[in-house]
């Protein structure tokens, strides 16, 4: 291939040596480094445990063919890794459902407590600090790396109640972090200063006219004090539209339907409410870090969106044999694994902002886990733990890994490591032993 210095690419440009300063200045030309992208956490969670036949590949490797569960994400199969034999060693109070929920993301015990779960002993709140929050802290306390919300709780049906089977982030020992359920109340959070600068400026368009209305109108005096105070509401605009000039949107504040019901049937589109939301946020840089909680651990959700009336909680402590409950489990779970199929589409169709190349799902891990590994045995054994994307974030996708056993403290200090946080130990730190797990 032919190579042109910058003088011929001027000529061919039809530049003059005037604009050339201005053009060969810009990173595209001139070559200047630019910021490498950020990187990003999505932690999502669906209740119940899974139905292992219909979600575990047939053996380690390539992944060759998706189960059905998994079968939504066939377009993203090179981009998926499927973990297997991760499991929650953390003991102690609580029934197995409440550890699995709010030790999920702590890797820690949780507190006694007056919470009675099952024919355990009952808990209270977990005793650490959850890795999404470890990772937002260790984000939010260097400069390049911060962001106006540090971390962002979304959340789908969950209900209004607060007990360690509805929480699973923890901003440290007894402090739950809830998630926002309601996408208007996101919304808000995200983009309330955004729309309440915008009624400002309204007023301001609105006063500049009165103003010019009554100029003529006025002595020549009047008429210079006029134009003083039309200099100043002139520059309260400027102001206005630069107010946090370093957080310019690069995707417009999205539109959701704002007489949404937070009832059952409306769960698939207050998903996708969310999983927008969420994209967008991302794409604004208004976080690095995002949980995605579908209703909670011993959810009763009825999906009859799907043609499932029964609760999905008591759905899955029907046994094997029952086959029916068995096929509305798969299309229960299927239907999670498409809102993660959206999810990810999302971000590789969004170019990553900046200029950088690539896609968003590029730099962005999604991770898809569970409280059990199944909900009939309540086994904390095998957690369904799927990754999508991270391409960036030294994530070798494409397969099936198959563990012996291995404490999922391990697997959260391995997130943390991917997002550039290097941790000895995370949660419990006799169940860290080996460090982090090479998925590279």
């Amino acid at each position: 291939m032919t190579r042109m210095n910058r003088r011929e690419f001027l000529r061919d440009l039809g530049l003059t040596a005037a604009a050339a300063p201005f053009v060969m200045g810009l990173p595209s030309v001139s070559g200047a480094k630019l910021d490498p992208a950020p990187k990003r956490l999505i932690i999502m969670f669906s209740p119940n445990g899974t139905i292992p036949e219909a979600f575990w590949p047939d053996q380690a490797g390539p992944l060759e063919t998706m189960k059905p569960i998994l079968s939504p994400l066939e377009a993203l199969r090179s981009r998926t890794m499927v973990l297997k034999g991760v499991c929650n060693q953390v003991r102690g109070d609580g029934d197995n459902h409440m550890r699995g929920m709010s030790c999920l993301l702590t890797g820690h015990e949780l507190f006694p407590g007056n919470i009675q779960g099952g024919s355990h002993t009952p808990a209270g709140w977990a005793k650490g600090i959850s890795i999404d929050q470890e990772i937002r802290n260790f984000l939010q306390s260097k400069k390049d790396t911060r962001t106006r919300f540090g971390s962002l709780e979304f959340g789908v049906a969950v209900p209004n109640r607060a007990d360690p089977w509805t929480r699973m982030s923890y901003a440290g020992p007894n402090k739950p972090v809830a998630p926002i359920d309601d996408p208007r109340q996101m919304l808000d959070k995200l983009y309330g200063s955004a729309r309440d600068t915008a009624d400002v400026l309204s007023i301001v368009d609105g006063v500049k006219d009165d103003l010019r209305r009554v100029s003529d109108k006025l002595s020549p005096e009047d008429r210079r004090m006029l134009a003083e105070h039309m200099e100043l509401v002139a520059a309260m605009e400027t102001n206005l539209k630069n107010v946090d000039s370093d957080d310019q949107l690069n995707h417009p504040v999205p539109e959701i339907d704002p007489t949404i019901e937070l009832v059952n049937d409306n769960t698939p589109t207050i998903s996708r409410m969310q999983i927008d939301l969420l994209v967008n946020s991302f794409a604004n840089n208004m976080s690095r870090v995002a949980t995605l909680q579908f209703m909670r651990s011993v959810g009763q959700a009825r999906m009859n969106w799907l043609g499932v009336k029964s609760g999905h909680h008591s759905l899955s402590h029907e046994p094997d044999k029952n086959t029916e409950a068995h096929e509305n489990l798969i299309k229960i779970n299927t239907w999670f694994c498409g809102e993660l199929a959206y999810l990810a589409k999302r971000l590789a169709d969004t170019p990553e902002p900046g200029g950088v190349g690539g896609s968003m799902l590029d730099n962005t891990l999604i991770v898809w886990t569970n409280e059990l590994g199944k909900g009939n045995s309540h086994t904390l054994n095998n957690i369904p733990m799927v990754l999508v994307g991270g391409d960036n974030l030294g994530i070798k996708s494409g397969r099936c890994l198959e563990l012996d056993k291995v404490p999922h403290n391990r697997l959260l200090m391995t997130f943390a490591r991917a997002m550039g946080h290097n941790l000895d130990t995370f949660g419990l730190p006799q169940l860290c032993e080996g460090g982090p797990i090479n998925l590279t």
